[in-house]
């Protein structure tokens, strides 16, 4: 249990880790508040991930979760710390976590309009932008001076056959092992190469307490925290996809209704703390879905005990210079296997959604076009009002609200187009096989791609009765 709960920890602890030393650097702070920073994001990760896999009174949703800052909440954290102040910014980060609680019951009533077809897109589109993640921790960024160096693409790609090696020779727990082993034969590497390079954060210190409110107390500015509210719509439709591909990972039959707002609810709890002790944003992990599909432990308890060793890690300052001293290039290696996963995941939901349907199949494609342009081709929405630019530079919301759109137009309006060998279908019928439907079965949907061409039959629902 141990084993497995270390091999999520280190293939996360590298985004807590990078996201406090970039707040550092840009915000210039001192070396003790770096430490106290990363102090509390361990800590804060490994207690966010014990709500999420226990999920007491409500909050968390009782899979094996992992939460972590990071991504677009850092980027956002970051531009509101630069232009109103870091006490601004850890004020926004409280209002964004309490908008949480109050939009929560509405967005609920909405998870209908949310059935797997539209889940299946946006679990494509995050595992694409977490491919693209990990290999700019491969490669490094675009136009910096050691973009492509061939030592870390050797690392990487050195990581990524350990991985698919020890995959395929192993058996038994050595093979559920795999992606740690992995990372273990990628550090060893970096290490005989001279690429690994330990070193205290904090000036040596043994034990580290997070500080609470390391920036002075926060201030609150409604109009600041605009840019964090319109992304905490886009983090709560990405949770819902977490929590559903989650499920699935694990053998439990989905239930975005009820298991969604949990998610939502441990992220709000966590993050809300988080704003007190200077840090953007938690949320779920989606890597470590990745690994639980790889490695077939299903167990939250995995990710119980993944969440006491980041706790632990959060108190003990050696352990952190160790974890951070592992190589970005291995990490990115890592990474890639792992989110490569996620992306095959959201493809299995996909087709089990009815593509051979031609309007299904439009919505994905159309769906996934808007999604994924942000994702590929960055900065293509520079020039828009910066609210505006926000929301649409979230692939993951572009897709998913336009796949639901594009669904409820298509599937749900009174006004859609139905064949003639259906115009003598009783209202009460259509309303039995809409709310079916609704319930997010997509029954009606499959029965009628099912229909052969030209035949002139009525389609049937589940339960016999003429489907739309």
């Amino acid at each position: 249990m141990l084993l497995f709960g270390i091999q999520h920890v280190l293939v996360m602890a590298a985004t807590p880790i990078s996201s406090v030393f970039l707040v550092s650097s840009t915000l210039h702070l001192t070396p003790a508040l770096t430490a106290n920073l990363l102090s509390a994001a361990f800590v804060l990760s490994g207690l966010g991930s014990l709500l999420q896999s226990l999920g007491p009174w409500g909050f968390g949703a009782r899979l094996p979760f992992v939460m972590l800052p990071g991504g677009a909440p850092l980027i956002l954290f970051l531009s509101i710390a630069d232009q109103h102040g870091l006490r601004t910014a850890c004020g926004a980060v409280i209002i964004t976590a309490v908008f949480y609680f109050v939009v929560l019951p509405v967005f609920s009533r909405l998870l209908r309009f949310f059935p797997t077809l539209v889940i299946g897109t946006m679990i494509v589109i995050v595992g694409v932008n977490l491919v693209k993640v990990g290999a700019l921790l491969v490669t490094g960024r675009p136009g910096s001076s050691d973009f492509g160096e061939p030592g870390a693409l050797l690392l990487g790609l050195a990581t990524v056959g350990c991985t698919a090696a020890a995959y395929g020779l192993l058996r038994g727990t050595l093979r559920q092992l795999s992606v740690l082993l992995g990372l273990l034969a990628g550090t060893g590497l970096a290490a005989l190469l001279g690429r690994v390079h330990p070193t205290a954060a904090d000036g040596g210190a043994l034990l580290h307490v997070p500080e609470l409110m390391p920036f002075g107390t926060p201030q609150f500015n409604l109009l600041a925290s605009v840019p964090l509210l319109v992304y905490s719509l886009a983090s709560m439709a990405e949770a819902t996809g977490q929590t559903v591909i989650n499920s699935e990972a694990v053998g439990k039959e989905p239930d975005a209704r009820r298991d969604a707002p949990r998610t939502i609810r441990g992220d709000a709890v966590i993050s809300l703390a988080g704003g007190f002790f200077g840090l953007p944003l938690m949320v779920t992990s989606g890597e470590n879905i990745g690994i639980v599909r790889i490695t077939g432990v299903r167990s939250r308890f995995v990710t119980v005990t993944a969440g006491l060793v980041l706790v632990t890690i959060g108190f003990l300052a050696p352990v952190a210079w160790l974890v951070n001293a592992i190589p970005a290039p291995v990490v990115g290696g890592t990474a890639l296997v792992v989110f490569g996963v996620i992306t095959v995941l959201g493809v299995h939901m996909l087709g089990r959604s009815g593509l051979d349907d031609h309007t299904n199949t439009f919505v994905v494609a159309v769906a996934l076009a808007l999604g994924l342009l942000p994702i590929l081709v960055p900065g293509v929405y520079d020039h828009l009002p910066p609210n505006l630019r926000i929301l649409l530079e979230s692939g993951v919301a572009v897709g998913a609200f336009s796949a639901a759109l594009l669904h409820a137009l298509f599937h749900r309006v009174p006004w859609r187009t139905r064949p003639a060998a259906e115009t003598t279908e009783a209202p009460e019928t259509a309303d039995t096989a809409e709310a079916t439907d609704t319930a997010g079965t997509d029954t009606a949907d499959t029965a009628e791609a099912a229909q052969p061409a030209g035949t002139g039959a009525t389609a049937t629902a589940g339960d016999g009765s003429p489907a739309r």
